[in-house]
């Protein structure tokens, strides 16, 4: 198994290279020169296995044998040991065709612990075999810094800075990270938006001598190992409603397209996919891209489900890379235009191409509040913001009514206070865990949107020999 950058100028890597690599050498993303496939008789097989067990077969071919079978193992057990729900990530049924997928039971309460419990694991294991270090810089709407907090902290060949953009997270999502008061664990609260956040992480990246004396990695979902972990849960959940016999439709509520590009993901390896429905909340680029075939950009609109309020969706990428058959150097012309103007379009039959699988649906605030609310009075199950967007979507669907809808719910009603109070009349506890959050104390910096201030910032932290000449 080697991988490729949609951007066609990288050198093709094979796995442990692309985990610690993260953002390709040209600005492109990694994708696998090519997919995997179950047939019918391999997805059979995966009925009644424990999550752990799948997750081992789904992501194996993955490896290119870069990682021993039983130690790779190993770490998969270990990763999800520690998941609230013995199933890790299970499904819930709303009324006939609806199903939820439950992906908060990890630490920090988001989907996101899913993917970056394995890939803390994976750092350390393909580090001490190295002996090197990296110091890892991440952007995060709210979720992803959590997850990826909890997933390096105290590791003792990880640095990570995680950039937030400030006053734009909830509560809970700031002091989920802030609290973390390991030695190694630093966090910037950028005064600006995620998309800023977004590009300051990508301008390090794209410094190739300060990248190089850093050793930067990433755990956005920019990198491949983050995509990987994420394809399980749609085979797991696709296999439990009866794949491959049975089609499947998900409902993903995204705004940086990682989770519902992980779903596609699924269905390239063979798994029958029949709808990806896309849901948006009032930051809605991927609602209007697929109404109209041109991505075009906006002002971010902070909302009650701040995890999707972002504008510059980075995966993207790894789609329109399929959709110009591969051409990196026409997606690195469309990327160069959306930067240089903040928009591109693609061609109609492209956009046809897209739509044959995937549709795209917004959910503004009022939706959004009086979906939680009806949901809450038609079953007694209570749904955070953004799993609120994404059972918006599945119900506002034109797919056929036969086909079983899973609508992805990623993260706990908990997070989200103040919102869910607001559509239910009922305050969500934390779970034990997390009951003294408010209480414990804070550690983080403020930055000005300033990528010379950041890189010194970085630099100073970061314990990777040469790192402070």
């Amino acid at each position: 198994m080697r991988y490729v950058s949609t951007r066609g100028q990288a050198p093709d890597l094979a796995f442990d290279d692309v985990l610690l690599t993260g953002l390709a050498r040209d600005g492109g993303l990694y994708v696998p020169a090519a997919w995997p496939h179950f047939g019918p008789d391999a997805l059979r097989a995966m009925r009644g296995l424990p999550y752990d067990e799948v997750a081992v077969r789904v992501m194996l071919p993955f490896l290119g044998g870069t990682i021993a079978e039983d130690r790779f193992r190993a770490l998969v057990r270990d990763a999800y040991a520690g998941f609230a729900h013995r199933a890790v990530t299970p499904l819930v049924q709303l009324d006939q065709r609806l199903w939820v997928c439950e992906l908060f039971h990890g630490p920090t309460l988001a989907f996101k612990d899913v993917a970056l419990q394995l890939l803390g694991r994976l750092f350390d294991h393909v580090l001490s075999r190295r002996d090197q270090r990296v110091t890892v810089v991440g952007a995060t709407s709210g979720d992803t810094g959590s997850a990826a907090i909890e997933a390096c902290r105290d590791r003792e060949r990880v640095d990570i800075v995680i950039l937030h953009p400030q006053g734009r997270t909830s509560p809970v999502q700031r002091r989920q990270m802030t609290t973390v008061l390991s030695p190694n664990v630093h966090n910037v609260a950028l005064q600006g938006t995620f998309d800023d956040c977004q590009d300051a992480v990508k301008a390090l990246f794209n410094d190739q001598p300060y990248r190089d004396a850093l050793r930067l990695s990433a755990v956005n979902s920019i990198n491949w190992a983050r995509i990987m972990a994420q394809i399980v849960y749609y085979v797991a959940a696709a296999v439990a409603l009866g794949a491959p016999d049975r089609e499947v439709a998900f409902a993903v509520p995204t705004g940086n397209f990682g989770n519902v590009y992980a779903a596609y993901a699924a269905r390239a390896m063979g798994v029958p996919v029949a709808r990806l429905i896309v849901g948006t909340n009032s930051n809605d680029i991927l609602a209007r891209f697929f109404a109209s075939g041109t991505m075009q950009a906006a002002g971010v609109v902070p909302t009650i489900s701040p995890s999707m309020d972002i504008q510059i969706s980075s995966n993207f990428e790894r789609l329109l890379f399929d959709l110009m058959d591969r051409d990196g150097a026409a997606v690195a012309a469309s990327m160069d235009e959306f930067r240089a103007q903040g928009r591109f379009a693609v061609s109609q039959g492209q956009l046809r191409r897209a739509l044959a699988l995937f549709e795209g649906r917004r959910c503004g605030e009022e939706e959004t509040l009086a979906t939680m609310t009806s949901t809450w009075a038609e079953s007694g199950y209570m749904l955070d913001p953004h799993t609120a967007v994404a059972v918006h979507a599945a119900r506002a669907s034109s797919l056929d009514p036969s086909i079983p809808v899973v609508a992805l719910a990623c993260a706990h009603p908990a997070k989200f206070p103040d919102a869910v109070e607001r559509a239910t009349g009922v305050r969500p506890g934390l779970p034990r865990h997390l009951s003294d959050l408010f209480e414990r104390e804070e550690r983080l910096s403020v930055l000005p949107n300033d990528l010379s201030v950041l890189k010194e910032f970085v630099r100073t932290r970061s314990r990777v020999t040469g790192a402070q000449a």
